[in-house]
Protein backbone atom coordinates (compact mmCIF):
# COMPACT_ATOMS: atom_id res chain seq x y z
CA UNK A 1 0.00 0.00 0.00
CA UNK A 2 1.41 3.66 -1.11
CA UNK A 3 -0.50 5.18 1.54
CA UNK A 4 -0.76 4.48 5.22
CA UNK A 5 -3.65 2.50 6.23
CA UNK A 6 -5.69 3.24 9.43
CA UNK A 7 -4.36 1.41 11.95
CA UNK A 8 -7.97 -0.69 12.37
CA UNK A 9 -7.99 -2.16 9.11
CA UNK A 10 -4.45 -3.02 9.61
CA UNK A 11 -5.51 -4.90 12.98
CA UNK A 12 -7.85 -6.51 10.84
CA UNK A 13 -5.86 -7.72 7.88
CA UNK A 14 -3.13 -9.13 10.34
CA UNK A 15 -5.51 -11.44 12.17
CA UNK A 16 -7.47 -12.74 8.54
CA UNK A 17 -3.76 -13.74 7.86
CA UNK A 18 -4.04 -11.16 4.60
CA UNK A 19 -0.68 -10.03 4.05
CA UNK A 20 -0.24 -6.27 4.16
CA UNK A 21 2.83 -6.17 1.81
CA UNK A 22 2.46 -4.77 -1.73
CA UNK A 23 5.33 -2.88 -2.27
CA UNK A 24 8.89 -3.25 -1.01
CA UNK A 25 12.32 -1.42 -0.85
CA UNK A 26 15.34 -2.99 -0.80
CA UNK A 27 17.92 -1.13 -0.29
CA UNK A 28 21.67 -2.02 -1.41
CA UNK A 29 21.89 -3.13 -4.96
CA UNK A 30 24.55 -5.76 -4.81
CA UNK A 31 24.92 -9.24 -5.05
CA UNK A 32 22.08 -10.15 -2.17
CA UNK A 33 19.90 -7.09 -2.83
CA UNK A 34 19.38 -7.31 -6.18
CA UNK A 35 18.49 -11.28 -5.65
CA UNK A 36 15.98 -10.27 -2.85
CA UNK A 37 14.59 -7.72 -5.23
CA UNK A 38 14.61 -10.23 -8.17
CA UNK A 39 12.43 -12.93 -6.05
CA UNK A 40 9.84 -10.04 -4.79
CA UNK A 41 9.62 -9.03 -8.22
CA UNK A 42 9.43 -12.56 -9.58
CA UNK A 43 6.49 -13.09 -6.82
CA UNK A 44 4.19 -10.27 -7.84
CA UNK A 45 5.70 -7.05 -5.57
CA UNK A 46 6.37 -3.67 -7.01
CA UNK A 47 9.75 -3.11 -5.93
CA UNK A 48 11.80 -0.14 -5.33
CA UNK A 49 15.74 -0.89 -5.95
CA UNK A 50 17.81 1.70 -4.15
CA UNK A 51 21.70 2.48 -4.01
CA UNK A 52 24.07 5.37 -3.64
CA UNK A 53 24.67 5.60 -7.39
CA UNK A 54 23.32 5.15 -11.09
CA UNK A 55 26.11 2.72 -11.89
CA UNK A 56 25.78 0.58 -8.96
CA UNK A 57 21.85 0.12 -10.05
CA UNK A 58 23.05 -0.78 -13.87
CA UNK A 59 25.62 -3.48 -12.87
CA UNK A 60 22.48 -4.55 -10.61
CA UNK A 61 20.06 -4.47 -13.76
CA UNK A 62 21.99 -6.25 -15.62
CA UNK A 63 22.72 -8.86 -13.35
CA UNK A 64 18.70 -9.18 -11.91
CA UNK A 65 17.81 -9.36 -16.27
CA UNK A 66 20.18 -12.34 -16.23
CA UNK A 67 19.11 -14.04 -13.72
CA UNK A 68 15.79 -13.92 -15.19
CA UNK A 69 16.56 -15.20 -18.57
CA UNK A 70 18.51 -18.25 -16.51
CA UNK A 71 14.97 -18.93 -14.49
CA UNK A 72 12.45 -18.57 -17.31
CA UNK A 73 15.03 -20.85 -19.34
CA UNK A 74 14.47 -23.28 -16.46
CA UNK A 75 11.01 -22.89 -15.68
CA UNK A 76 9.23 -22.32 -19.46
CA UNK A 77 11.93 -24.46 -21.77
CA UNK A 78 9.26 -25.73 -23.96
CA UNK A 79 6.99 -22.43 -23.92
CA UNK A 80 9.25 -19.30 -25.31
CA UNK A 81 6.03 -17.00 -25.05
CA UNK A 82 6.07 -18.12 -21.38
CA UNK A 83 9.35 -17.05 -21.03
CA UNK A 84 9.61 -13.84 -22.40
CA UNK A 85 6.36 -12.72 -20.74
CA UNK A 86 7.52 -13.57 -17.19
CA UNK A 87 10.81 -11.94 -18.11
CA UNK A 88 8.90 -9.19 -18.99
CA UNK A 89 6.54 -8.61 -16.08
CA UNK A 90 9.33 -9.21 -13.57
CA UNK A 91 11.44 -6.45 -15.20
CA UNK A 92 8.12 -4.03 -15.33
CA UNK A 93 7.25 -4.35 -11.55
CA UNK A 94 11.14 -2.94 -10.40
CA UNK A 95 12.19 0.28 -10.25
CA UNK A 96 15.51 1.90 -9.41
CA UNK A 97 16.81 4.83 -7.95
CA UNK A 98 19.43 6.41 -5.29
CA UNK A 99 16.23 8.74 -3.06
CA UNK A 100 15.65 5.92 -0.18
CA UNK A 101 13.25 8.01 2.16
CA UNK A 102 11.33 8.36 -1.27
CA UNK A 103 10.97 4.64 -2.16
CA UNK A 104 10.47 4.19 2.28
CA UNK A 105 7.47 6.69 1.81
CA UNK A 106 6.10 4.46 -1.01
CA UNK A 107 6.94 1.00 1.16
CA UNK A 108 5.04 -1.53 3.39
CA UNK A 109 8.20 -3.33 3.88
CA UNK A 110 11.84 -2.11 3.61
CA UNK A 111 14.69 -4.70 3.51
CA UNK A 112 18.18 -3.26 3.83
CA UNK A 113 20.74 -4.78 2.90
CA UNK A 114 24.22 -2.28 2.70
CA UNK A 115 27.45 -3.21 3.78
CA UNK A 116 27.63 -5.31 7.62
CA UNK A 117 29.10 -1.98 9.46
CA UNK A 118 26.57 -1.22 12.54
CA UNK A 119 27.09 2.16 11.90
CA UNK A 120 26.14 2.58 8.43
CA UNK A 121 22.92 -0.02 8.72
CA UNK A 122 21.98 2.82 11.85
CA UNK A 123 22.48 5.86 9.91
CA UNK A 124 20.39 4.63 7.03
CA UNK A 125 17.31 3.12 9.05
CA UNK A 126 17.28 6.45 11.46
CA UNK A 127 16.50 8.36 7.85
CA UNK A 128 13.91 5.72 6.46
CA UNK A 129 11.94 6.19 10.10
CA UNK A 130 11.41 9.28 9.54
CA UNK A 131 10.42 9.16 5.78
CA UNK A 132 8.18 5.70 6.19
CA UNK A 133 4.74 5.68 7.35
CA UNK A 134 3.93 4.08 10.60
CA UNK A 135 2.84 0.84 8.99
CA UNK A 136 5.80 -0.23 7.49
CA UNK A 137 7.74 -2.84 8.26
CA UNK A 138 11.91 -2.61 8.74
CA UNK A 139 13.88 -5.88 8.19
CA UNK A 140 17.89 -6.28 7.79
CA UNK A 141 19.32 -8.58 5.88
CA UNK A 142 22.86 -8.70 8.18
CA UNK A 143 24.08 -11.87 8.68
CA UNK A 144 26.27 -11.12 11.88
CA UNK A 145 25.76 -8.13 13.70
CA UNK A 146 23.13 -7.59 16.48
CA UNK A 147 19.99 -6.77 15.03
CA UNK A 148 19.17 -5.28 18.70
CA UNK A 149 21.87 -2.82 17.99
CA UNK A 150 20.64 -1.79 14.24
CA UNK A 151 17.01 -1.36 15.65
CA UNK A 152 17.61 0.52 18.30
CA UNK A 153 18.33 3.45 15.31
CA UNK A 154 14.71 3.48 14.98
CA UNK A 155 11.13 4.66 16.82
CA UNK A 156 9.82 1.33 15.71
CA UNK A 157 10.95 -1.71 17.51
CA UNK A 158 7.85 -3.63 17.75
CA UNK A 159 7.57 -3.20 13.23
CA UNK A 160 11.47 -4.67 12.92
CA UNK A 161 12.96 -7.61 12.81
CA UNK A 162 15.60 -9.70 10.43
CA UNK A 163 14.87 -11.54 6.89
CA UNK A 164 18.23 -13.05 6.00
CA UNK A 165 18.53 -14.51 2.76
CA UNK A 166 21.38 -16.15 1.31
CA UNK A 167 23.55 -16.37 -1.71
CA UNK A 168 22.52 -16.84 -4.53
CA UNK A 169 18.94 -15.41 -3.79
CA UNK A 170 17.26 -16.60 -6.44
CA UNK A 171 18.51 -20.18 -5.89
CA UNK A 172 19.20 -20.79 -2.30
CA UNK A 173 15.81 -21.48 -0.62
CA UNK A 174 16.20 -20.64 2.73
CA UNK A 175 15.66 -17.64 4.83
CA UNK A 176 16.21 -17.05 8.44
CA UNK A 177 13.79 -14.44 10.26
CA UNK A 178 14.98 -13.76 13.24
CA UNK A 179 13.47 -11.08 15.79
CA UNK A 180 14.25 -8.96 18.49
CA UNK A 181 12.36 -8.94 22.58
CA UNK A 182 9.77 -6.08 21.49
CA UNK A 183 9.34 -7.40 17.50
CA UNK A 184 5.74 -7.72 17.70
CA UNK A 185 3.89 -11.22 16.53
CA UNK A 186 2.06 -9.33 13.76
CA UNK A 187 5.43 -8.36 12.52
CA UNK A 188 7.29 -11.85 13.17
CA UNK A 189 4.31 -13.29 11.02
CA UNK A 190 4.26 -10.79 8.25
CA UNK A 191 8.22 -11.47 7.53
CA UNK A 192 7.27 -15.35 7.84
CA UNK A 193 4.99 -14.96 5.30
CA UNK A 194 6.98 -12.77 3.13
CA UNK A 195 9.36 -15.18 3.14
CA UNK A 196 6.87 -18.30 1.85
CA UNK A 197 5.57 -15.82 -0.64
CA UNK A 198 8.85 -15.10 -2.83
CA UNK A 199 9.32 -19.01 -2.44
CA UNK A 200 11.60 -19.32 0.16
CA UNK A 201 11.45 -21.21 3.74
CA UNK A 202 11.26 -19.76 6.55
CA UNK A 203 13.20 -20.84 9.79
CA UNK A 204 12.79 -18.77 13.20
CA UNK A 205 15.67 -17.89 15.39
CA UNK A 206 16.30 -15.21 18.02
CA UNK A 207 19.09 -12.57 17.70
CA UNK A 208 21.85 -14.64 18.32
CA UNK A 209 25.18 -13.87 16.31
CA UNK A 210 24.79 -15.46 13.13
CA UNK A 211 21.18 -16.40 13.68
CA UNK A 212 21.24 -20.14 12.65
CA UNK A 213 23.73 -21.13 9.83
CA UNK A 214 26.74 -18.67 10.57
CA UNK A 215 26.74 -19.56 13.98
CA UNK A 216 27.05 -23.24 13.25
CA UNK A 217 29.36 -22.84 9.92
CA UNK A 218 31.72 -20.12 10.84
CA UNK A 219 32.89 -21.96 13.96
CA UNK A 220 33.18 -24.99 11.71
CA UNK A 221 35.34 -23.31 9.00
CA UNK A 222 37.58 -21.49 11.47
CA UNK A 223 38.22 -24.92 12.96
CA UNK A 224 39.16 -26.17 9.50
CA UNK A 225 41.84 -22.99 9.54
CA UNK A 226 43.22 -23.94 13.00
CA UNK A 227 43.61 -27.38 11.88
CA UNK A 228 46.23 -26.00 9.74
CA UNK A 229 47.53 -23.85 12.20
CA UNK A 230 48.30 -26.81 13.78
CA UNK A 231 49.66 -29.02 10.91
CA UNK A 232 47.11 -31.26 11.80
CA UNK A 233 46.17 -32.20 8.03
CA UNK A 234 46.39 -30.22 4.17
CA UNK A 235 44.04 -27.90 3.33
CA UNK A 236 42.98 -30.85 0.63
CA UNK A 237 42.76 -33.51 2.68
CA UNK A 238 40.68 -31.48 5.66
CA UNK A 239 38.01 -30.55 2.20
CA UNK A 240 37.97 -33.89 0.79
CA UNK A 241 37.24 -35.49 4.09
CA UNK A 242 34.19 -33.27 4.48
CA UNK A 243 32.92 -33.39 1.27
CA UNK A 244 33.20 -37.49 0.74
CA UNK A 245 33.37 -38.19 4.62
CA UNK A 246 30.05 -35.99 5.66
CA UNK A 247 28.71 -35.31 2.26
CA UNK A 248 28.98 -31.61 1.95
CA UNK A 249 29.00 -29.76 -1.33
CA UNK A 250 32.47 -28.67 -0.58
CA UNK A 251 34.85 -28.37 2.61
CA UNK A 252 35.51 -25.62 4.57
CA UNK A 253 38.30 -24.04 3.35
CA UNK A 254 36.89 -24.21 -0.19
CA UNK A 255 33.94 -22.78 0.85
CA UNK A 256 35.83 -19.70 2.68
CA UNK A 257 37.62 -18.86 -0.43
CA UNK A 258 34.25 -18.83 -2.49
CA UNK A 259 32.81 -16.55 0.72
CA UNK A 260 35.92 -14.39 0.72
CA UNK A 261 38.86 -14.71 3.87
CA UNK A 262 38.14 -11.44 4.44
CA UNK A 263 34.04 -11.66 5.00
CA UNK A 264 34.79 -14.84 7.16
CA UNK A 265 37.87 -12.69 9.45
CA UNK A 266 34.81 -9.58 9.74
CA UNK A 267 32.54 -12.01 11.13
CA UNK A 268 34.43 -13.71 13.53
CA UNK A 269 36.57 -10.79 14.59
CA UNK A 270 32.89 -8.83 15.33
CA UNK A 271 32.03 -11.54 17.21
CA UNK A 272 35.49 -12.11 19.18
CA UNK A 273 35.19 -8.11 20.28
CA UNK A 274 31.06 -8.73 21.48
CA UNK A 275 32.52 -12.03 23.30
CA UNK A 276 36.48 -11.91 23.91
CA UNK A 277 35.87 -14.89 26.26
CA UNK A 278 34.49 -16.97 23.47
CA UNK A 279 36.82 -19.69 22.38
CA UNK A 280 35.42 -20.16 19.32
CA UNK A 281 35.42 -16.90 18.42
CA UNK A 282 38.95 -16.78 18.79
CA UNK A 283 41.15 -14.73 16.09
CA UNK A 284 43.12 -17.72 13.95
CA UNK A 285 46.89 -16.84 12.47
CA UNK A 286 46.32 -18.38 9.23
CA UNK A 287 43.31 -16.90 8.41
CA UNK A 288 44.79 -13.12 9.68
CA UNK A 289 47.70 -13.86 7.81
CA UNK A 290 45.46 -14.67 3.93
CA UNK A 291 43.95 -11.65 4.88
CA UNK A 292 46.52 -9.44 5.28
CA UNK A 293 48.40 -10.54 2.45
CA UNK A 294 45.54 -9.73 0.42
CA UNK A 295 44.90 -13.22 -0.40
CA UNK A 296 41.17 -12.94 -0.04
CA UNK A 297 39.70 -16.35 -2.30
CA UNK A 298 38.14 -16.66 -5.36
CA UNK A 299 37.60 -12.32 -6.04
CA UNK A 300 41.75 -12.19 -5.36
CA UNK A 301 42.26 -15.20 -7.65
CA UNK A 302 44.13 -16.87 -4.03
CA UNK A 303 43.34 -17.24 -0.87
CA UNK A 304 44.02 -20.90 0.42
CA UNK A 305 44.07 -22.06 -3.13
CA UNK A 306 44.79 -20.62 -6.51
CA UNK A 307 41.85 -20.02 -8.74
CA UNK A 308 41.48 -18.53 -12.27
CA UNK A 309 39.73 -15.41 -12.22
Amino acid sequence: FGKMLPSRICRRMLSSGQSLVNVVSVVGAGLMGAGIAQVAAQAGYKVHLIDQSESLLDKARTRIVTSLQRVAKKQYSTDQQMAEKFIADSVDKISYGTDGNAAAADSDLVIEAILEIVEEKQKLFRELDQASPRHTVFATNTSSLPVSAIASATKRLDRFGALHFFNPVPVMKLVEVARIPETSTETFDLLTNFGKSVGKHPISCRDTPGFVVNRLLVPYQIEAFRMLDRGDATAEDIDTAMRLGAGHPMGPLQLSDYVGLDVVKFVLDGWHSRFPDNPLFKPCATLDKLVQEGKLGMKTGEGIYKHSK
